[in-house]
């Protein structure tokens, strides 16, 4: 089990320790002073989910010529980057299928329209969307459904390379979809397996699953729920546990190992988990009421915190900030309490509930949720899903730039860092967009960027080291510039001084 806690007040002391230092023996660059210099910087998960099963958010219909799909890709990025987005979560296995180039599972029928045909032109997209996301100094993480093998809007026939041709055993169908049994240890290792291999072969900064463990239960006729026809692996169990036990307990076995091996595997891919909202029915606050996943699909999430087996917790609040059993600051309250090794709590937004139709939400109820988030000291949210967002519902677009007017980098992973990054050389220069800066030694993954207009510090974030920043902001003329450079776990390198063009 991983239970070997860091010891983050040794880890932050060191961290700490080294941001402190400056770049000595360099004519050039100076070390913030630390009576003069500029503020701490801002610190927020602003995500949104990219949904591609049924085509949800990307790409917007199957079959689309591969220059279609990624104009529509750059067109996502340019909107997140725009309202002041810095993470997407894409979804490359919606269905036991790939998004990407795989030799384990067949190309996604989401994607052309027939699964286990390739794009035309050929072209890699989890590759693509890292690429474009990246240039913009935004993260990108890989979404992955571990356990539906068929969703209910699939049309075309399963690959020859599909799981339910392969290992058919595996595979229980329920209600109008077909899932992977979690109970059988070949289903966890498919699982697994497809995601250690986006981990090894691409460039993602995080990996991450959403609410389906066990299906939702579907009704019967009679109005019952329908047992999840998992009798077969159920019956080959010798030991003291009740069935539902059994089923957390597979649950609980796949968290535990997932985390332990992209733990193996990479030192900064942050491992994410996004489950329903409402949490074990025998800890709820005092007047919340719902569903239970604990009971139904077998979630037992606060277990999962309080073995630190995520990097980020994303539970689903999509409930309106004052709904009857589901009060928003009440839930994140909780979500936060359960966490006794300090992981990231960002919650889930429906920003989707916001539609041109009479039942929609306003847009002010998500910013409304956006501020709550910051008031619980979540420090970060994810918006389900992009695609509100990019057609800017009821101006909801135009809402969250104002609430992101300020850039913010991602909050830092300290559990994953065991030192900070070097701290940069860099050049600035007048050119016809303002100042120029630019990385002179190796690029940093970002360039935090303060300016001082005036008596005032405007924070940047520059991707890859360079991007330029204005001459003069609110009439006020550029006085000092200070940078440094984050990693990919969001630590922060000291700060240098970079001497005005």
């Amino acid at each position: 089990m991983v239970r070997a806690r860091v010891n983050r007040r040794r880890a932050l002391g060191a961290l700490g320790a080294m941001m402190a230092g400056g770049l000595p023996g360099c004519s050039i660059f100076e070390p913030a002073a630390t009576g003069s210099g500029p503020p701490a910087a801002p610190r927020e998960f602003r995500g949104a989910w990219i949904a591609s099963v049924a085509n949800i958010d990307w790409p917007s219909r199957p079959g689309l010529p591969a220059e279609a799909q990624q104009e529509e890709a750059r067109n996502l990025v340019r909107v997140a980057r725009d309202v002041g987005l810095n993470a997407l979560i894409f979804q490359v296995r919606p269905a036991a299928d790939a998004l990407y180039r795989s030799a384990l599972e067949p190309w996604s029928e989401y994607l052309t329209g027939e699964q286990g045909r390739a794009p035309d032109p050929a072209y890699d997209p989890l590759a693509f969307w890292i690429e474009e996301a990246h240039r913009a100094g935004i993260e990108l993480h890989a979404w992955f459904n571990p356990f539906r093998a068929r969703h209910s809007s699939a049309r075309g026939p399963l690959a020859a390379r599909h799981v339910v041709s392969t290992r058919p055993e595996s595979v229980r169908p329920y209600g109008d979809m077909l899932w992977l049994d979690p109970g059988d240890p070949a289903a966890a290792d498919l699982a697994i397996a497809a995601i250690l291999d986006v981990v090894r072969r691409y460039d993602v900064d995080g990996v991450h699953i959403d609410d389906y463990f066990y299906p939702y239960p579907v009704k019967g006729p009679d109005g019952a729920d329908v047992a999840f026809p998992d009798g077969e692996t159920w019956g080959a169990y010798r030991g003291p546990l009740s069935l539902a036990d059994w089923r957390r307990a597979n649950v609980d076995r796949f968290l535990e190992r997932l985390y332990r091996e992209v733990r193996g595997a990479s030192g900064s891919v942050r491992v994410g988990v996004s489950p329903f909202g409402l949490g074990r029915p025998d800890r709820r606050p005092a007047g919340v009421a719902g569903f239970s996943q604990y009971d139904a699909i077998y979630a037992d999430v606060e277990t999962w915190l309080a073995n630190g087996w995520m990097d980020y917790l994303a539970p689903q609040l999509y409930w309106k900030s004052d709904s009857p059993g589901q009060p928003f600051a009440v839930l994140l309250e909780y979500w936060r309490a359960q966490n006794p090794y300090a992981r990231h709590v960002w919650p889930g937004l429906f920003t989707s509930r916001i539609t041109s139709g009479e039942n929609s939400w306003d847009p002010g109820d998500i910013v409304g949720q956006v501020d709550l988030s910051r008031a619980g000291g979540a420090m970060g949210h994810i918006h389900f899903s992009i695609a509100a967002i990019a057609q800017d519902r009821r101006g909801i677009a135009q809402r969250l730039r104002a609430a992101y007017e300020n850039p913010a980098l991602v909050p830092a992973t300290p559990w994953l860092a065991n030192r900070a990054p070097a701290a940069p050389t860099a050049n600035a220069m007048v050119d016809a967009s303002g100042i120029r800066i630019a990385a002179a030694s190796a690029a940093p993954w970002l360039l935090a960027t303060w300016a001082l207009y005036g008596d005032a510090w405007r924070f940047f974030v520059l991707a890859r080291g360079e991007g330029s920043i204005p001459r003069e902001y609110a009439g006020k003329p550029l006085r000092d510039l200070v940078v440094s450079s984050v990693d990919r776990t969001g630590i922060e390198s000291a700060r240098v001084r970079v001497r005005l063009p």
